[in-house]
């Protein structure tokens, strides 16, 4: 049997899943060694549900076979398992790994997966180990045909439950307690609501809000900004993790990313009235993140950013998003502009507008030694 190789984190770094930095922060580590030794890793639970034609709503309950070594012959979530590791590990990946659990354990396959909202993001507690749970709700055909794993499940009662039928089940003793708090939730919440409420526009607007870190700005950035422009009058400009400095991962200050800001605008003739630059410093709490950076930067239309983690969080608050903008996404972005330098390789030079070359090579700011010495000490956070 092939080993199962977990995304896990360590303790100190699980605040900065909050932020949706997962890639740089997991690493990977064999199942049973991550156990023994206690070491935090990343799960799913999957809450999945139905609506009928007659506008009824059914609850995918699990209940967790007598013979399992946790929790046996409890009731739960719909399914969970282990996030699998995985190189430049994101959410859609994630929410993968959660269909996967849910096919595996019901036979539900993708293509009967309707709608799909990531919910949450927890951290639980198992035998001295924490494991964050990414929470994710999915709407399945009515009509799927369920196969519950045998070896997993009790096949007689995992099935479909009416609401009545479900707050039944919850008072029972044999229930996981993660589990019994997010149905409690979502037994007082109007799903239907949550999937109307998803909203991607195109149209044109007055003010666009467009998040990023800059750990540089780079010829990417310059992409996303002049498409936003085109269809808005005003830009809000949020850099985001502002407290952060001086790290591998965050080299740059905030001051010297509003400069490599302004530079790179000036140099394209982009009126200043027409923007505003505004720092988001990081309070790795998902929940308050979006009401935090609205306090921060006021009104806008839409916000505009290609991290799914932003997107959702927005999207949960009702909030317009516009569409996703990229250029060669994995020429340009930080990481890779970060590593060619701590390489040596001057084709970073082409990937970065040439005013914020400037600065970044200055005397005062000596970005390029910055950044060879904070990864060659491995300094993440």
């Amino acid at each position: 049997m092939e080993k199962e190789i977990l995304a896990c984190i360590k303790d100190q770094d699980i605040k900065y899943l909050q932020s949706g930095q997962i890639s740089k922060y997991v690493f990977p580590l064999e199942r049973k060694e991550a156990h023994d030794d206690n070491i935090s890793h990343l799960i799913i639970r999957v809450f999945a549900y139905s609506i009928s034609p007659k506008n009824e709503i059914k609850y995918l309950i699990q209940r967790r076979s007598v013979t399992r070594e946790s929790f046996p012959g409890y009731f739960t979530d719909s399914a969970s398992g282990h996030v699998i590791f995985k190189k430049n590990l994101s959410l859609r990946d994630i929410e993968q790994n959660a269909k996967r659990e849910l096919q595996e354990e019901f036979g539900i396959q993708t293509r009967y997966v309707r709608e799909t909202s990531f919910y949450d993001l927890r951290t639980e507690s198992y035998k001295n180990t924490s494991e964050i749970s990414y929470i994710f709700l999915f709407q399945v055909d009515h009509d799927v045909d369920l196969k519950a794993d045998p070896i997993e499940l009790d096949t007689e009662t995992s099935k479909f439950y009416s609401e009545t039928e479900l707050r039944q089940i919850l008072k029972q003793k044999n229930y996981v307690d993660y589990s019994r708090k997010i149905w409690e939730e979502l037994l007082i919440m109007n799903l239907k609501e949550l999937i109307e409420n998803k909203k991607i526009i195109k149209q044109q607007g007055n003010i666009a809000l467009f998040i990023g870190r800059f750990q540089p700005f780079h010829h990417g950035h310059v992409y996303v900004i002049n498409n936003i422009i085109k269809d808005f009058k005003k830009i809000k400009i949020a850099i985001g993790s502002s407290q952060l400095s001086n790290t591998c991962i965050n080299p740059f200050t905030s001051a010297e990313r509003k400069k490599f800001l302004v530079a790179a605008l000036k140099s394209r003739k982009i009126p200043t009235k027409n923007y505003e630059i505004f720092e988001i410093p990081d309070i790795f709490n998902a929940e308050k993140w979006v009401n935090h950076v609205v306090s921060i930067v006021g009104d806008f239309d839409a916000v505009f950013s290609n991290s799914d983690w932003i997107r959702i969080l927005f999207q949960q608050k009702d909030f317009n998003i516009g569409k996703k903008i990229t250029i060669f996404k994995k020429k340009y972005n930080g990481t890779n502009i970060r590593k060619l330098i701590c390489k040596n390789d001057k084709n970073w030079r082409n990937l970065v507008p040439k005013e914020v070359i400037k600065i970044i090579e200055e005397s005062s700011t000596d970005g390029i030694n910055r950044i060879k010495k904070l990864c060659k000490e491995g300094v993440l956070n």
